[in-house]
């Protein structure tokens, strides 16, 4: 009817204006790397910029944290995203190589981008590292998305690991040695079972850690697999009972 062409119609409409947001704005500039230094926000300098994976922002809003004497002004009039996942703001450290960077620092960087996308105006591109004197995107650039796509697969695998597996609660006495114990908020995970305690060992990482397993219905992820045997992820190969603990405890005393 009207209405579902009036929906389709403000998406198609929502698609074009990222389009423009992305860049294809009649502003969009090209600015090379001794231009962009003109931005730092000094007296008679014609504005603030900041660039971050090549992308340049106009950061005039924020003039108090970029601008001269202003905490962040080091990452003004450049490319520093280095920095957005270091901490470094020394000249060292106020780069925009961002190769061999943890997952965890590629996930910084990727936050500051939205942060920047959503509350500052995108100016263009810095012509260097990230995009050729065409604007087009370089290797680099292609190596950097490709390593953020990689890192937020991974995070949201422990995610669904933290859901799936959520850790036990512990505590350790001298008298009575270390208790494991599983309830519905352990974790930090809030759920309608408790689980029973497992040592979980991941593929490639040394040492188990303990979490809390649940032990009726389908396996995860399987609601409809009518072959399960109603033991919940009690059967799941990276996991291992707690010697000297009855299976189906809820807690689990270990003494020593």
């Amino acid at each position: 009817g009207a209405m579902w062409r009036g929906a389709a119609a403000a998406l198609l409409c929502l698609g074009a204006a990222c389009l423009l947001r992305r860049g294809f704005e009649p502003r969009f500039r090209l600015l090379n790397a001794a231009e962009l230094r003109r931005y730092r926000g000094a007296p008679g300098e014609p504005g603030l910029y900041l660039a971050l994976l090549g992308q340049v922002f106009d950061v005039e809003r924020g003039r108090k944290h970029y601008g001269p004497g202003g905490a962040y002004s080091g990452l003004a009039g450049r490319d520093a995203s280095r920095a957005f996942a270091s901490g470094d703001f020394t000249p060292a450290g106020l780069v925009d190589d961002v190769s061999g960077l943890s997952p965890h620092e590629l996930l910084s960087i990727h936050s500051w981008l939205s942060f920047y996308s959503d509350n500052y105006d995108p100016v263009g591109k810095l012509v260097g590292r990230f995009y050729d004197e065409n604007g087009a995107p370089t290797e680099a650039l292609r190596e950097a998305e490709a390593a953020i796509e990689e890192a937020l697969k991974f995070q949201a695998e422990s995610e669904q690991r933290k859901q799936q597996f959520p850790s036990c609660n512990s505590e350790w006495s001298s008298a009575t040695g270390t208790r494991f114990w599983c309830s519905k908020q352990s974790g930090g995970v809030s759920r309608d079972w408790a689980g029973v305690p497992r040592k979980l060992y991941r593929p490639g990482s040394q040492g188990s850690h303990c979490v809390c397993v649940r032990s009726t219905g389908p396996p995860w992820g399987r609601p409809d697999s009518s072959q399960h045997s109603d033991r919940g992820d009690l059967d799941n190969p990276h996991l291992e009972q707690y010697e000297g603990c009855h299976p189906l405890a809820e807690q689990c005393v270990l003494t020593g």
